[in-house]
């Protein structure tokens, strides 16, 4: 019976279910450039360090098919960071010089249309360290001018770092500490900026006036060093005093030449002048030497204060400010107020009026206002009253009162302002008061209330004021959307009631406002009226450029839409394919509402009818078109770039071989696939091989493979693959191959790969092959030559003659690998050949927090002069490396050695090569197909068997 169930077992053909190689994105963040350090944190974040004003390299390494593509993202960066407001499209991001404002979280997001996409961050850590800042303050009640005996004194130092800075103070060069000295406090204040530290000195000694220093450091992270300032302190140290030579307010003509002194009465050590301008940077011109400022020929604009400021870091700066006042006056503006009282809107005979005159002047009191009635000064009297300050108009404004209006009181009134006895021309407003003099009306001109033109011509917007006298215009807009004008501004003034636009877009239609101003008119009620502006503008059509794909003989719909357009409306479709006119589709009926698409059916695709199609469209403004790329193609192929260790290079040809595997994206979408064709060029080289590749019924997510051999190390290569269909040749993808050794080590490299030796071990592996090893080597044990037989190869092994002792152990280390798959394989070959073999172990060293070393494999004995290969699957959880370790046996006749180590993703091999893939051969007709599945009857059948 056990005879019998193997021989059907025998018959069973092996298969397994076709790998869906469709995956989602997955990624992971990998760090280069000049890190310091890269850690986890206690919430198993990952946080890069790194020094300002360094290089900042991240690469978002990523897996899935289709290739994902990356966009780089940041948050919780400073304000004045714009990086969060752009993206960054690129595997790789790379910022110069980083700054301290560019610290954050950096996000890397991988998609490809399948699944979610992946999203991995990274908090990057800026490290700095500013030069600190020493200041030295007395009590408020012991400021007395000097830094007498028996006071209390402050040394307080601030300084801006990450980290946080520890703090030195030295007296000269003694270190002081808190408790050493009952004079002396060290302590951290509260509600202060930065990190500060002070140094208090109680009661100052004659020992306490010495030099004083401050250190601090950030223990030297990423390689910061220690800074220090130092002060002296003496008995007599003062905080700067000042005093102006001119008055706090200063009143000067416009041409006038200013010098303002600002003298230092107190302050030791010497304090530093400075002087400023508020607002703004100091006049153009203008000269600050020391205490001395000059402005020659000053001008009303250079009005302002002007700060003279004293700091020697003792106690608080000494500031002196002088208001700079230049006379000027413009503006000039009257208003005509009716009978309040009454609530009057006309003037009218028996009511009272009021005008109202008002220029805007440095100094604005100084002003003096005069009127005049029929160029005679105005006088006096009962119905005639003059006042200065009205509350109800702006501060300084002349206001001439008319109690019960004659009609004597009609005439022309001149209000004149002016600075006695100044060089500055005086400024006057000219009122008319008649039985003509009305209130405003104002309107839009008939046929005007609407306005509508292009978008790019200019635009004239216009409302008629009426009344006498008349009146400016203000605009502004109606919609709370936009509610500034085209200019920026909110509210834009007009004396000829025409508001100019001279390039309108279409963000610029909506609603305008005019309304009559207050000033130079009456004080009234505004009155208003509104203006409709509309922009017409070409349509926007989609899609803009589509790639129509259809198997030969089926029909296809093109569609071209309206998104937008002013007026939004179709006025004509326009078809045309290879840009010749094609008959118009049918016409909408007349009822119909205007059409917002235009279609056109091909019946069926042929190689006649492939090609461009346009729709061009229109709305009576402009035109847009709808592009279509019609055909049979087949679509590009999709290179599979998540194989595992596609290259795999042969010592003795000095050939490699890559493994080339890709799936063709919709390949339902057209006519079956007949074959591929292979292009490979090796770069810089014009010659390429090209061949055919017959394949049959190629599925969605089916992986084809394609084996290139005979690649000569270490040039790289240029593939290109193009399917054909029945119509043709379809569209090409390309890819350059790049020969690495980066999964595999022969350690034929002096640098063997990034291999290094354990500083915490007994002793070392050691390179070497046959041309180069110990012609007296213990017989009987080691190898003869590497894992190839020739002489040069090169292979690492351990020596255990003398002094070597029984269990020293040898460690080899791998580089640092970013995880970026969940299983991995390493592989390697071994040769344990001797009496007294010892142990080879394969250890891993998790990166995740700290370095942690776990028992991955292990072998001990004489296991014959031959090399074997081993298979040893691990799963790192972050970062990892791993350790070849030899461990010394009883005697000298121990010799281990390795070669061609291997890391690939993925899991190991099983001893039955899994056809997992569908394959093509090289030279083969098609690609293997996958037979029915057999396992379930024949596990019936044996069951049966058994019974």
């Amino acid at each position: 019976m056990e005879v019998t169930c193997l021989l059907l077992l025998a018959l069973i053909p092996f298969h397994c279910q076709g790998q869906g190689v469709y995956a989602p994105a997955q990624a992971q963040i990998v760090h280069a450039g000049q890190a310091c350090v890269v850690k986890e944190d206690n919430i198993s974040e990952r946080v890069y360090t790194i020094r300002e004003g360094d290089t900042l390299v991240l690469q978002c390494l990523v897996t899935g098919h289709p290739r994902p593509q990356v966009r780089w993202t940041k948050t919780a960066g400073s304000a004045s960071d714009k990086f969060q407001e752009t993206s960054v499209f690129n595997e790789t991001l790379r910022i110069e010089r980083i700054a301290r404002t560019q610290g954050g979280r950096y996000y890397c997001k991988a998609e490809n249309g399948v699944g979610v996409p992946a999203i991995k961050s990274i908090r990057v850590d800026v490290q700095y360290l500013d030069e600190p800042v020493l200041t030295v303050h007395q009590t408020v009640s012991d400021v007395r001018g000097n830094f007498y005996q028996e006071k209390t004194v402050f040394l307080r130092c601030t300084v801006n770092s990450n980290p946080p800075a520890r703090f030195i103070w030295k007296r000269g060069s003694d270190t002081l500490s808190h408790s050493q000295d009952n004079g002396v406090d060290i302590y951290e204040p509260l509600y202060t900026q930065g990190e500060t530290k002070v140094l208090k000195l109680k009661n100052l000694r004659p020992q306490d006036y010495a030099s004083y220093t401050c250190q601090v450091s950030v223990r030297n992270v990423c390689g910061i060093p220690d800074k220090a300032v130092t002060f002296r302190l003496t008995n007599t140290t003062a905080p700067p005093a000042l005093k102006l030579s001119v008055n706090e307010t200063l009143v000067v003509n416009p041409g006038e030449n200013v010098t303002v002194q600002c003298l230092l009465t107190g302050g030791d050590p010497l304090p530093q002048l400075q002087w400023s301008h508020g607002p703004g940077p100091l006049p153009l011109g203008a000269l600050a030497q020391g205490g001395t400022l000059s402005i020659p020929s000053v001008q009303a604009r250079d009005s302002g204060y002007y700060n003279c400021t004293a700091t020697n870091n003792v106690g608080n700066p000494a500031k002196k400010t002088v208001n700079l006042l230049v006379r000027s006056m413009k503006n000039a503006t009257f208003q005509i107020t009716p009978d309040v009282i009454k609530e009057s809107e006309n003037i009218q005979l028996g009511q009272d009026l009021k005008l109202s005159c008002h220029v805007d002047a440095v100094p604005q009191e100084k002003v003096t206002y005069q009127w005049f009635k029929n160029g005679k000064p105005a006088r006096m009297s009962k119905r005639l009253l003059l006042t200065r300050n009205d509350p109800e108009l702006p501060a300084v404004t002349s206001s001439l009162e008319l109690i019960d209006l004659h009609f004597s009181d009609y005439g022309t009134y001149l209000c004149v302002a002016s600075f006695p006895g100044a060089p500055v021309p005086d400024l006057s407003v000219e009122v008319n008061i008649s039985s003509e003099t009305v209130p405003p009306t104002i309107s839009v001109p008939k046929g005007r209330a609407v306005v509508t033109v292009r978008e790019g011509s200019p635009a004239e917007l216009q409302c008629e004021v009426r009344g006498k006298p008349r009146p400016p215009v203000l605009w502004s807009r109606v919609d709370k959307d936009a509610a500034l004008l085209p200019s920026g501004l909110p509210l834009e003034e007009t004396s000829d009631g025409k508001l100019r636009l001279e390039r309108v877009s279409r963000d610029m239609s909506g609603t305008y406002r005019c309304q009559t101003a207050r000033y130079n008119g009456f004080n009234v009620r505004p009155r208003e009226a509104q203006v409709q502006l509309n922009v017409q503008f070409p349509p926007e059509v989609e899609p803009s450029s589509q790639d129509v794909r259809q198997a030969l003989g089926r029909p296809v719909l093109l569609r071209c839409s309206l998104l937008r357009g002013s007026p939004q409306r179709i006025s004509s479709a326009v078809w045309r394919f290879k840009g010749q006119l094609l008959p118009p589709p049918p016409a909408v009926p007349v009822a119909a509402e205007a059409p917002d698409h235009s279609e056109l059916r091909l019946d069926a695709v042929t190689r006649d009818s492939s090609g461009s199609y346009e729709c061009s469209v229109s709305n009576d403004v402009g035109s847009a078109a709808c592009l279509f790329q019609v055909s049979a193609k087949a679509y590009s192929p999709e290179f599979y770039f998540d194989t595992p260790n596609p290259t795999r290079s042969h010592k003795l040809s000095k050939n490699y071989s890559y493994v080339l595997q890709w799936t063709q994206r919709e390949p339902d979408a057209v006519d079956p696939l007949l074959n591929y064709r292979l292009s490979v060029r090796q770069l810089n080289q014009q010659n390429a091989m090209v061949r055919a590749i017959p394949v049959r019924r190629v599925e969605k997510g089916q992986l084809l493979e394609y084996i290139l051999t005979d690649l000569r190390v270490p040039h790289s290569y240029e593939v290109r693959l193009t399917p054909y269909t029945t119509f043709g040749a379809g569209d090409t993808a390309s890819r350059i191959i790049h020969y690495t050794e980066h999964n595999t080590c022969h350690f034929e490299d002096e640098k063997i790969c990034g291999y290094t030796q354990d500083l915490t071990d007994n002793f070392d592996w050691t390179r070497q092959n046959a041309l180069t090893q110990n012609p007296k080597r213990s017989p009987n044990t080691g190898p003869p030559t590497d894992i190839s037989g020739t002489p040069e190869g090169y292979y690492m092994f351990i020596e255990t003659s003398r002094p070597r002792e029984l269990g020293d152990r040898a460690r080899l280390v791998s580089p640092l690998y970013n995880a970026s798959a969940k299983f991995y394989c390493v592989s390697f070959f071994y040769h344990m050949y001797g009496k007294h073999i010892g142990s080879l172990n394969l250890l891993v060293r998790s990166r995740n927090r700290g370095a942690l070393d776990t028992h991955a494999w292990s072998l001990s004995g004489n296991k014959g002069n031959v090399w074997q290969q081993a298979h040893v699957p691990i799963n790192p959880s972050g970062p990892f490396q791993i350790i070849f370790e030899g461990v010394r046996g009883s005697g000298y006749l121990g010799d281990i050695a390795i070669d061609d180590v291997t890391l690939k993703k993925g899991e190991c091999p099983r001893k039955q090569m899994d056809p997992n893939k569908v394959v093509v051969m090289p030279g083969s007709g098609a690609p293997w197909q996958p037979r029915p599945q057999l396992w379930g009857p024949v596990a019936i059948f044996l069951l049966a068997l058994q019974r």
